[in-house]
């Protein structure tokens, strides 16, 4: 899929990561504005951005499953637990985006704007547990959307399920980019003196210039280190994420880890950017509007790891990409985390402690 050629002012974007209704793979018809030779493109295009129905939208849906099932040989977790389809926290260079494509709305402004809300996780989560037929590892709750998005303050879905994860003894790993997480200290804090919880803060970079442009409504990074600290200091185990690594954009990887070691950060990871299907226009109109100047040198890189290509789906490179630029990320992560002593002890979860008959009042006397 080419770059789309940006037309739209960034005054027009007004706190999201894009304004652009990209048209999604599925759909018969891809529309654009036409320049009819009157100069009333540029005009008409940025009144109509102005008039964007910006405002959040929240649907809500009775999901028939809770926990999704991982298989890729790339990634850590077997079960995942995501409370909400589309995240409000826009983040341009979000790999989630595409799903939102098989709700038959566009990846772009509506993944972010167009939250769907599973209502009814926690029950379904419980059934599920309870099931003869349940094999317990770890949940990753937040892989896709983040479950401490702003709405989550008022729905609590997110805190629901985490109450039934609890009630069961059953292991958690969050990852968010929400302060929101410290509203349930209490359940993460009882769970992590079990060896049952453990979160992960993504901080991308230090600089709130370049976040509140990469990722809109998420916390800012200052926000995000007292997050970890406030973590850390209820005995929750910590980690920080730096994903992901965007050439010539994040350059300050080695401070964000200093500073989340700092915080009380014991754990780290990395990923590079990835832009499968109808994110790799978005993110280049997003270059093209914020770093006209460096968008084509940073996509050059981007190819460069990705064998030449925009991306590459294998599972060999997806995450880390291949090439010079990937190797001296990576040797930047492992110096860095080697000096300052990050990832030296991993976090265990115990799953035996998980006891489905806590959620029926039928706990097992064994």
């Amino acid at each position: 899929m080419a770059a789309a050629v940006s037309i739209i002012p960034i005054h027009a974007i007004k706190g999201r990561g894009t304004a652009t209704q990209i048209a999604h793979r599925f759909s018969r018809d891809e529309r654009a504005a036409f320049d009819d030779g009157w100069g009333t493109l540029e005009d008409g295009v940025a009144e109509a951005a102005d008039r964007l129905p910006l405002a959040t939208q929240v649907t809500f849906e009775d999901c028939k499953s809770a926990i999704t099932h991982n298989d890729s040989p790339d990634i850590y977790f077997d079960y995942g637990l995501n409370p909400y389809r589309g995240c409000e926290h826009g983040c341009v260079y979000c790999y989630a985006r595409p799903t939102h494509s098989y709700l038959n709305l566009s990846p772009g402004l509506d993944f972010e704007t167009k939250i769907i809300a599973k209502r009814n996780l926690a029950d379904v989560l419980a059934r599920e547990l309870q099931a003869r037929s349940y094999v317990p590892k770890l949940i990753a709750l937040g892989t896709v959307t983040d479950g401490y998005q702003p709405i989550e303050r008022d729905l609590k879905i997110t805190r629901s399920a985490l109450e039934v994860l609890a009630r069961c003894h059953h292991p958690v790993a969050i990852v968010t980019k929400g302060s929101g997480v410290e509203r349930d200290l209490d359940l993460l804090s009882a769970m992590a003196a079990r060896n049952l919880a453990a979160v992960y803060v993504t901080i991308t970079s230090l600089d709130g210039v370049l976040t509140r442009k990469l990722e809109p409504r998420a916390a800012a990074p200052h926000r995000r280190l007292r997050t970890i600290r406030a973590l850390a200091d209820a005995g929750v185990p910590v980690g920080v994420s730096v994903a992901p690594q965007i050439p010539f954009i994040n350059e300050d990887m080695e401070q964000v880890l200093q500073a989340a070691w700092e915080a009380g950060a014991r754990t780290a990871f990395y990923t590079v950017l990835r832009l499968p299907w109808e994110l790799n226009p978005l993110f280049q109109e997003w270059l093209g509007l914020h770093y006209p100047q460096r968008a084509a040198r940073v996509m050059a890189r981007v190819r460069e790891m990705r064998g030449g290509k925009d991306y590459d789906a294998n599972f060999a490179t997806r995450m880390k990409g291949s090439g010079l630029w990937a190797d001296l990320v990576k040797q930047r992560f492992e110096k860095t985390c080697a000096k300052l002593g990050l990832n030296r002890e991993r976090v265990e979860h115990d799953v035996s402690q998980f006891d489905p008959g806590l959620l029926s009042g039928q706990s097992s006397l064994f």
